[in-house]
């Protein structure tokens, strides 16, 4: 696979969602949890979601329950809650393994194409975020302790291309 434009993967509604109706635009493709401690970034994704959607940027939200039990809830759970703490805007999708046998096979290409520290190929932890670029390719991958302010610069350099 040459880019994120040939996976399909499902919405938080059971709908399958073909990637490539996102050609063309930077996403930031995100796993995330409700009660973790990086849970507040939600707020920071929409932020970033509010200031450069309307220049060709999306946020792709992917909960995982993956790492200390920190996203239990159910789909319709999730999207309540992220709705009633941070209003998100942004698409949520069907609640995902990133790791292991089951991992949904879009992560397992962002692992690949974007290896972690040392080259590790696992996600260590929720809130891992993925840069990628108008033409589906990533990036750049950034750990979960990298608020999403912290990546405005990054966002900002791909859209202008």
């Amino acid at each position: 696979m040459s880019n994120i434009y040939q996976f399909s993967v499902k919405n938080n509604k059971q709908e399958t969602i073909e990637l490539s109706q996102y050609a063309d635009k930077v996403i930031l493709i995100v796993n995330t949890a409700s009660q973790c401690g990086f849970t507040p970034q939600y707020q920071g994704l929409q932020n970033l979601y509010d200031s450069f959607q309307e220049k060709g940027f999306e946020v792709l939200a992917f909960p995982c329950n993956q790492f200390k039990q920190q996203e239990t809830g159910s789909n319709e759970e999730i999207q309540q809650f992220c709705d009633l703490h941070f209003k998100i805007k942004f698409p949520l999708f069907n609640k995902i393994d990133v790791n292991g046998d089951n991992a949904e096979p879009l992560f397992n290409y962002l692992k690949q194409q974007a290896p972690g520290i040392l080259g590790s190929k696992s996600i260590k932890w929720n809130f891992t975020k993925f840069l990628v670029n108008r033409q589906g390719s990533v990036v750049k991958r950034y750990a979960p302790s990298t608020k999403p302010a912290a990546i405005t610069a990054d966002i900002e350099k791909l859209l202008s291309n």
